[in-house]
C-alpha cells in the first residue's frame, strides 16, 4: 500500500470513529498506559478511555489475575485524582492489595449488592457521574441491549467502565469496545531471593472495535507494566506446562 493510500485510509478511519462517537480520549498528550506493543492494537495506538471494557474470567485464578491487571489500569486512569466506584455481589478483593498496583484503597468506593439488576442499575447511574475516573462492576452475564445502554452513557460522560464477568454462563455479543481475557503466568524469582516474583499475565485481546486482537505477556514491576514477551513465548510456556 502506497503512503498516500495509507494516509487516506487513516483519515477515513478517524472520520468513522468520530461519527460513531467512539474516538479515544487522550489522558495526557503523548502519554500511554505503558502496555508496550499491546497498545498498537487500539485505534491510533491509544488505550480507549471513556468507553466500556469487558473482562472474561472463567475461574478463580483468572478472576484474581483480572483484578490485578485491572488495578494497574485503574492506577493510570486515577492519576487525575478522581476516585473509582467498585460494585460487586460476592466481593473477595482485599482492598489493601490494590496498593501494590498503585491504587490507594481510600480512593475506591465499594458497593456490595446482591441482585444483578441492581448492579447494572448502579453502574449505569455511576457512569453518568463525570467526577469518577472509572467504574467497575462484577457480574457473570450481560446481554447486548444492557451493554449498549452502558456504552451510550459513557459516550456522553467519557467515564471509563470495566465489566468483570466472573464465571460467565454464556458468551454472547456485547457493545463493549474491548473484550479481554487475563490469565496468570508463572513469575520469575530474582537471583538469590526467596518468595515469589512480580505478577505476570497472559493478556488476550479477544475483541477490539476498529482495532486488532492479539496475545501478549506482561508483568507488573516497579509500579508500571512491563512488556515481557510475545505470543510465541506464550505458546512455548503453554507447551512446557502441558509437558
Amino acid at each position: 500500500m502506497t503512503t498516500e493510500k495509507q494516509k487516506i485510509l487513516t483519515r477515513l478511519k478517524r472520520q468513522l470513529l468520530e461519527a460513531q462517537e467512539s474516538n479515544p480520549t487522550l489522558i495526557a498528550p503523548g502519554d500511554g498506559f505503558g502496555l508496550g506493543p499491546l497498545e498498537a492494537c487500539f485505534p491510533f495506538k491509544v488505550f480507549p478511555t471513556g468507553t466500556i471494557h469487558e473482562f472474561l474470567a472463567e475461574n478463580p485464578e483468572n478472576i484474581a489475575a483480572s483484578e490485578g491487571f485491572m488495578a494497574g489500569l485503574m492506577a493510570k486512569l486515577m492519576e487525575t485524582g478522581n476516585p473509582c466506584l467498585w460494585i460487586s455481589r460476592n466481593r473477595k478483593l482485599f482492598p489493601p492489595a490494590l496498593q501494590g498496583f498503585g491504587v490507594w484503597p481510600q480512593q475506591v468506593i465499594f458497593i456490595d449488592l446482591y441482585r444483578e439488576k441492581e448492579i447494572l442499575w448502579v453502574m449505569e447511574e455511576a457512569l453518568k457521574c463525570e467526577g469518577l475516573a472509572v467504574v467497575v462492576a462484577e457480574l457473570p452475564d450481560i446481554d447486548f441491549a444492557q451493554s449498549r445502554r452502558l456504552q451510550l452513557v459513557v459516550e456522553k460522560s467519557r467515564v471509563t467502565g470495566f465489566l468483570l464477568r466472573k464465571e460467565p454462563k454464556r458468551l454472547s455479543a456485547t457493545a463493549c469496545t474491548v473484550r479481554w481475557s487475563i490469565k496468570p503466568q508463572p513469575s520469575e524469582l530474582q537471583s538469590g531471593l526467596p518468595g515469589v516474583g512480580q505478577p505476570r499475565w497472559e493478556v488476550n485481546l479477544l475483541k477490539v472495535r476498529n482495532g486488532h486482537t492479539g496475545s501478549f505477556l506482561l508483568e507488573w514491576a516497579a509500579d508500571h507494566f512491563k512488556f515481557f514477551e510475545t505470543t510465541t513465548a506464550i505458546d512455548s510456556a503453554h507447551s512446557k506446562q502441558a509437558g
